[in-house]
């Protein structure tokens, strides 16, 4: 068939006078399959979850605050303890990274899409349906059975009510959320990059989601087949951790302590990745030994895995065992040393602005290099005879997971709510929100271990006044305390930005990674054109080469004598070149104009902003 052919006649040119109704906002929300609104959603409810964990956290803290405290029932001290580690890890910590990964790492590879969107936005359901089904227990009975629910702990016996089903249902609702929204984000990563968009040129932040997408389908397959057998062994007769009829209790443990130590191991991965994205746009310079960042980010995750048994050298297993855990643990110092080095090369000599995001990753940087240094004093058997249990245990197990799931997230949330919403968080409450969780967690964390040095044990619902250790539990209190009211400022920021922040344009912070050449908030197909990619930093390289076609000059064509008088007039500005030559100011897609990099000296914030565009 011979296509038509246009005459020189000029059509008309339809416009519309704007979209079609889409209805209220929170219904179009809920029923899409946008992976940014999907990553919202996850954003927020990950928030409301934290609060629930800082409630649990204070509550506990409040029953310790003196000695030979009677305020809460040792009963019910267990039931808040049961919820609140998988609050502050399943329902909040790992929700939070993926809704920071399902908004912006789509954007961050070219990708107009996820590739898998309608499994993307089911992982958030289930997610949801999890997170319900724990804290439905409350309205009958919750779990008593400790963090993990260990066996014989949670067998009948002596959990004779439904709050340990429940736990497990939850948690296993949580679980196939966590293989769906991997699936989703590996074939995504896999499928949908830019073109030029190789591994090796793989921002940060997305090299990390990867890694924890791959961890999530090893680890959350594994709590699955845990929590069925002990819904089984409850309720259908069976035998799976029954040690009085050849089962095996120590076999829930391992599965159990696989996935929480991957878990730990994800949260900490996703801020490695958000930390070198913060560094390396405010440091103005490209992040220093990517591919030794990305390895190490590997290789971190594949030994911390493998060393989930340093969290079980007083059980009953061969040396030998324990000697493999000791030598991955150990091994984590490389990884570790590595991305450390190459976070400090790239912060040397840059312009280190101090805004929000930036402030929240080194406290981030700090706390959690703290906490995996005693994480990695521990992993020596000896030691961990001695401190396994006690406060100091606790300690630096919370300081490493504070540092990376709340200041670590914390930091990404700033540094992309201009790209998820359009406006900007205020920067006075983010200051105060900075000091009061860092001062919070250094004053709950070091006098909790100081008394876990002379013998208290971790998890105890009181502790007597003879032991000394009043002070320490006052101190460890009022921290915890501190830390609440520091995540609470926070989140008031999140809220009042939200609709109230002062706007911003595409390119908040001057990044030079693909999202920022979408429009903030980005649309649902993303960008109008996706860009080939030729470096690590390819909005920068768009950046610079529109300068160049702006700044050009073309020397004009020779003209007859008679007109020498106006036949060179010279191009003094920019804008004078660009309308000689008839260059554009504008890339042609996605992001309009794109700004300078924000200036420290210019931050006209009202409270509601955080920042100006230069």
């Amino acid at each position: 068939m011979t296509p038509p052919v246009q005459s020189g006649t000029a059509r008309p040119e339809i416009v519309s006078e704007g979209l079609a109704d889409r209805g209220r906002s929170w219904v179009a929300l809920v029923t899409s399959s946008d992976h940014k609104a999907v990553g919202r959603m996850y954003i927020a409810t990950a928030l409301t979850f934290l609060a629930a964990a800082i409630t649990l956290l204070v509550m506990m803290r409040i029953q310790l605050i003196v000695p030979d405290a009677t305020i809460i029932r040792p009963n019910i001290f267990n039931r808040l303890l049961s919820a609140y580690g998988v609050t502050a890890t399943l329902l909040f910590a790992v929700p939070l990274l993926i809704g920071l990964i399902s908004s912006i790492v789509p954007l961050q590879i070219g990708a107009r899409t996820a590739a898998l969107p309608r499994l993307n936005a089911l992982s958030y359901w289930l997610y949801l349906g999890g997170a319900l089904t724990i804290y439905a227990s409350f309205l009958w009975r919750p779990s008593e059975a400790g963090t993990l629910a260990l066996a014989p702990l949670s067998d009948e016996l002596f959990s004779i009510t439904r709050g340990v089903d429940a736990w497990a249902a939850g948690v296993g609702l949580v679980c196939l959320s966590l293989i769906a929204f991997a699936t989703s984000m590996v074939a995504t990563v896999r499928l949908n990059r830019a073109p030029g968009m190789v591994w090796r040129r793989v921002p940060p932040f997305s090299f990390g989601a990867t890694v924890v997408s791959w961890t999530l389908l090893v680890i959350a397959p594994i709590m699955l087949a845990a929590v069925s057998m002990l819904l089984i062994d409850r309720n259908f007769g069976g035998i799976f951790f029954e040690a009085g009829e050849g089962g095996a209790p120590l076999l829930y443990e391992h599965l159990s302590w696989i996935f929480f130590t991957g878990i730990y191991v994800v949260i900490v991965v996703g801020a490695f990745g958000i930390i070198s994205e913060i560094f390396s746009t405010f440091s103005r310079q490209p992040q220093f030994g990517h591919g030794a960042v990305a390895g190490s980010m590997v290789g971190f995750a594949t030994l911390g895995v493998l060393a989930w048994m340093q969290n079980m050298y007083a059980a009953p297993i061969p040396i030998g065992f324990l000697y493999f855990a000791m030598l991955m643990a150990v091994l984590l110092a490389v990884p570790v040393g590595l991305i450390l080095f190459n976070w400090i090369a790239t912060l040397q000599g840059g312009a280190g602005a101090m805004k929000p995001p930036m402030r929240f990753a080194l406290g981030a940087a700090v706390l959690l290099t703290l906490g995996l240094a005693g994480e990695w004093a521990q992993s020596v058997i000896p030691v961990s005879w001695q401190v396994a249990n006690t406060g100091v245990a606790w300690g630096d197990t919370h300081m490493a997971l504070i540092g990376a799931g709340v200041l670590g997230g914390f930091a990404g949330l700033y540094y992309w709510f201009p790209k998820i919403t359009g406006r900007y968080m205020g920067t006075s409450r983010a200051g105060a929100s900075f000091w009061l969780i860092v001062g919070g967690t250094l004053l709950m964390v070091i006098p909790i271990q100081l008394a876990g040095l002379e013998g208290m044990p971790v998890d105890v619902y009181e502790f007597y006044s003879d032991t000394g250790m009043s002070a320490y539990n006052l101190l460890g209190s009022i921290g915890a305390f501190t830390l609440a009211l520091g995540v609470i400022v926070t989140m008031v920021n999140a809220a009042a930005s939200y609709n109230n922040g002062t706007r911003v344009g595409p390119d908040a912070w001057g990044g030079g990674t693909l999202e920022w050449f979408a429009p903030s908030p980005a649309p649902p197909h993303n960008f109008d054109l996706v860009p080939d990619v030729r470096s690590n930093e390819p909005y920068r390289d768009i950046r610079e080469a529109v300068r160049a076609r702006a700044t050009a000059v073309v020397l004009p064509e020779a003209r007859p004598a008679e007109d020498e008088e106006s036949a060179a007039v010279p191009v003094s500005s920019a804008a004078g070149a660009a309308q000689a030559t008839g260059a554009e100011t504008e890339p042609e897609a996605g992001g309009g104009t794109v700004p300078e990099a924000p200036s420290d000296a210019e931050d006209p914030s009202d409270g509601n902003g955080g920042g100006a565009l230069a």
